[in-house]
């Protein structure tokens, strides 16, 4: 049964979902969670070296995570400005941003979404949701539902309703500390 509810559920139960995003789909987990982070991080096959991208419903739901006051005032204007919206910030991360999400580096990514199943995620979860693409790392990010791999259709506990926003591909990634684009 694909429902939000049901998603919801799994993301409070240590559990690994797929869910669109505004230009690709995705896997989430919770962020604090290390097993359930370790367990999507192996079905993607991704290094923990390099770090997660949290997605939120509003700035708050980010806030363990972040250190958005070690930024100068523009920068976090420039942040701001950008959300909601699909534009993903690497910003200094919080003393309390678990390893497995930063990987190897003292920023975190981040982003406030727009997009309708995302802020119902993570309101219904009361909090950031751990976003990556939904792929095998070497093989393109599905724009579609009908484009997840089995192998991650098999391996997530639920995958939540819904389409994605529409973007060509996956959102900007750009550091808030210098202005430049990563992706």
């Amino acid at each position: 049964m694909f429902d939000l509810e049901t998603a919801i559920a799994a993301l409070r139960n240590r559990g690994v979902i797929a869910y669109p995003t505004e230009g690709v789909w995705g896997l989430g987990c919770d962020p604090r969670d290390e097993a359930a982070t370790l367990r999507l991080l192996a079905l993607k096959q991704r290094e923990v070296g390099k770090g997660l991208i949290l997605i939120a419903a509003s700035e708050a739901q980010l806030a363990p995570f972040v250190a958005m006051d070690a930024l100068a005032p523009d920068q976090r204007d420039a942040v701001r400005a950008s959300w909601p919206g699909p534009n993903t910030w690497i910003v200094p991360a919080s003393a309390d941003a678990p390893a497995w999400i930063t990987g190897d580096h003292d920023g975190i990514a981040v982003r406030v979404s727009a997009h309708p199943i995302v802020v119902a995620l993570c309101d219904g979860f009361g909090g950031a949701v751990v976003s990556t693409s939904a792929n095998i790392a070497t093989l393109p990010s599905p724009r579609a539902r009908s484009e997840l791999d089995p192998r991650i259709v098999s391996g997530v506990d639920q995958i939540a309703p819904g389409e994605t926003g529409g973007l060509l591909q996956a959102t900007p990634i750009r550091d808030a500390r210098d202005g430049r684009s990563l992706r």
